[in-house]
């Protein structure tokens, strides 16, 4: 991955060094659930940022949960920063693509809040939290990486 600046959430920032460090050999299962390193651009400073995401998988495709802090009402900065500029960079372990992302709507977006609740059933405290729809991503491979 590119240079970019970590998480300001300081366990994240320590989860997605480690994860990088060992191609994800530490920090792959972390809480229980698969986890991926996602890279987005900031949508106002234009800056690389990086941070580590629980993720499901769907007929090819990968899954995220804009979750953040259920408490706070508002969606992740890292959400924002997607909308704005849908090209990302991923690693799930090793391997290391480009992707876009989109967010589900409808009854995708249903199906798929359903399967990520049943890999992570965090979520369905966070929807009793919430005052908004937590939005659901689908990243779709755009490249995968060479190898070095």
């Amino acid at each position: 991955m590119v240079e970019a600046l970590d998480s300001p959430d300081p366990s994240v920032a320590e989860h997605v060094r480690r994860y990088l460090a060992t191609n994800g050999e530490s920090g792959y299962r972390e809480g229980g659930v698969t986890n991926l390193v996602l890279a987005h651009r900031g949508r106002r400073s234009g800056k690389l940022y990086r941070t580590g995401l629980f993720y499901g998988e769907d007929d090819g495709r990968y899954v995220l949960v804009a979750s953040g802090s259920a408490i706070t009402h508002t969606h992740p900065q890292w959400y924002l920063n997607l909308v704005a500029t849908p090209e990302v960079g991923v690693q799930i372990r090793s391997d290391r693509f480009a992707a876009r992302a989109r967010t589900a709507e409808g009854t995708e977006r249903e199906r798929l809040w359903r399967l990520m609740v049943e890999l992570a059933p965090v979520y369905r405290n966070y929807e009793a939290y919430s005052r908004r729809v937590i939005p659901v991503v689908v990243l779709e491979l755009v490249a995968r990486e060479a190898a070095a």
